[in-house]
């Protein structure tokens, strides 16, 4: 068994976000000066964790806000970070560029919610999904090439229960009742000696998250509404998972999957009160 934690960052603001404008994969833009508040805020906030891997999409906004993320941490000075197309936004064909109404209303016109609709030359959501399922693959395969099956850590029997079993939510769910909506920028990660950074986008990681919550089976924080965990996650938003790999005779597999908090912002209070 291989126990580790995995903690997604939604990258800083850029302008197109603020005008409310969609970027997508075609339009590769650099953070505002909110934006470089916030990626530094959130690097502050994530200062103490020790992360042994860093996972980043090459699109600029994200490559920014994992570079302020390292600057600030403490412990991860030579660690080099990982520029994975896997972790690109979604695509959204001709609608980027374009304000979000403009999804919208083409959305309408199909006879579509916004959320599942997709312009022409853009990316399904099962085609995100596809691209979340094979970069957790890369993931499992480089944190164990790197770091080994090691003994079960103490969160390992915590987190039984993904692929189908109901006791993951009750002792896991327990031990995180209180961080899903706030808390200690460790949360969860007692226990668990090997941490994974990735930083990517807002559609990309509601489709990871959905993913590991409803097609994995993750156990969930008692009393966290669903409302809540697939909202849009904020810019610079946190959310952190436990997960714990197995042999199998095709290669590593998840064998349990706890939820410790999403859409975490925290980080942010300051910057908003100062706004």
């Amino acid at each position: 068994m291989f126990t580790f934690s995995l903690t997604l960052v939604r990258h800083g603001e850029t302008q197109y976000n603020k005008d409310k404008l969609l970027q997508g994969q075609g339009v590769d833009t650099h953070l505002s000066d909110t934006g470089l508040q916030q990626a530094d805020a959130v690097g502050r906030y994530l200062r103490e964790i020790t992360f042994n891997n860093v996972f980043v999409s090459n699109l600029q906004r994200a490559i920014q806000t994992a570079e302020m993320i390292l600057r600030n941490n403490t412990h991860c000075s030579g660690t080099e970070m990982v520029l994975e197309p896997l972790l690109r936004e979604r695509g959204f064909g001709i609608a980027e560029g374009r304000p979000k109404e403009d999804l919208k209303n083409m959305a309408n016109a199909a006879g579509q919610s916004c959320r599942d609709y997709t312009p022409p030359g853009g990316e399904t959501l099962d085609q995100v999904r596809l691209r979340f399922k094979k970069f957790l693959k890369v993931l499992f395969k480089q944190m164990l090439d790197e770091h080994g099956w090691s003994r079960p850590d103490a969160s390992a029997s915590e987190a039984s229960g993904a692929g189908g079993s109901a006791s993951g939510t009750t002792a896991a769910a327990a031990a995180a009742s209180d961080v899903a909506l706030g808390g200690s920028a460790d949360d969860g990660l007692q226990g668990v000696s090997v941490h994974a950074l990735a930083v990517s986008h807002g559609a990309y990681i509601r489709v990871a998250i959905k993913h590991l919550i409803e097609d994995l089976n993750c156990s969930l924080p008692a009393g966290v509404k669903m409302s809540h965990l697939f909202s849009p996650c904020p810019n610079t938003g946190v959310n952190r998972f436990i997960l714990t790999l197995r042999q199998s005779e095709s290669g590593p597999v998840l064998s349990a999957a706890r939820c410790v908090f999403t859409n975490r912002k925290d980080h942010l209070v300051n910057l908003t009160a100062a706004e």
